[in-house]
């Protein structure tokens, strides 16, 4: 589980205010399992926000190395903004792949189902995925809101469930490593 790509959320140049090292840091989201990360640049270096950066295993043009996984009481103001921004982004372009949840979610014991750590959903909505998807596997957020009419709004859900995963200490992870 190696991300190859992170998306910058905030840039230090002088480090963090209260640590005694002044090294710049890059707090960042990787691109592919949204790992939260630490970036220090290579010298001379100014990362942008929103800015794409490669960290993988071959030479980095920007990146000097990985600090290590950024903890979420480190996040910046900025950083959790940008979060925002990134989730929104990022589940409408992979609509198809967090579809797909609804259409392979299972139960995680016998008292409890994936979809009931989405935020707002209990057993009444598990209950009726569960029967729709058996009829005909799901097609888009959209298909889902067609079928399902009491349903909350399914992509602002998974938003909702990926920001409260990347912000918060919690138990059960379904999208963020």
């Amino acid at each position: 589980m190696r991300e190859e790509k992170a998306i910058i959320i905030d840039f230090l140049p002088n480090g963090y205010p209260l640590e005694m090292k002044r090294i710049p840091i890059a707090q960042a989201i990787g691109s592919l399992y949204f790992t939260l990360l630490e970036l220090v640049p290579r010298k001379g270096i100014k990362l942008q926000l929103k800015e794409e950066v490669y960290i993988g295993p071959s030479r980095r043009d920007k990146i000097y190395f990985i600090r290590g996984r950024l903890p979420k009481a480190k996040l910046t103001e900025t950083a959790k903004l940008q979060i925002r921004d990134f989730v929104e982004k990022i589940v409408s372009e992979q609509e198809k792949k967090f579809v797909e949840f609804f259409n392979r979610a299972q139960a995680l014991n016998t008292r409890l189902h994936q979809l009931e750590l989405l935020p707002g959903f209990g057993k009444k909505y598990t209950k009726a995925i569960l029967e729709e998807r058996e009829k005909k596997p799901f097609t888009s957020f959209n298909d889902m809101k067609k079928r399902l009419k009491s349903l909350p709004d399914p992509k602002k859900v998974i938003e909702k469930k990926l920001i409260e995963e990347l912000t918060q200490e919690i138990r059960y992870k379904l999208f963020a490593a």
